[in-house]
C-alpha cells in the first residue's frame, strides 16, 4: 500500500473537525460512493467524516 496523506485539507469551515489553516483534526477519514464500490468522479463521492459545527 501506497503512504498516507500528512496532511488532511479541507475548506469546509463549518465542520467540527476544521482547524486554522484549511486543516482536519478527525483521527480518521471516511469517504464513500455514492453508488457501489466504484466511484468514477469525486461527485460520486461523499465524507462521512463531516460533522457540523454547534
Amino acid at each position: 500500500m501506497g503512504q498516507l496523506a500528512k496532511d488532511v485539507l479541507c475548506e469546509v469551515t463549518n465542520c467540527n473537525f476544521w482547524e486554522s489553516g484549511n486543516k482536519c483534526s478527525a483521527e480518521e477519514i471516511r469517504v464513500v460512493t455514492r453508488k457501489g464500490k466504484k466511484a468514477r468522479d469525486s461527485a460520486e463521492t461523499d465524507c462521512e467524516t463531516f460533522v457540523p459545527k454547534v
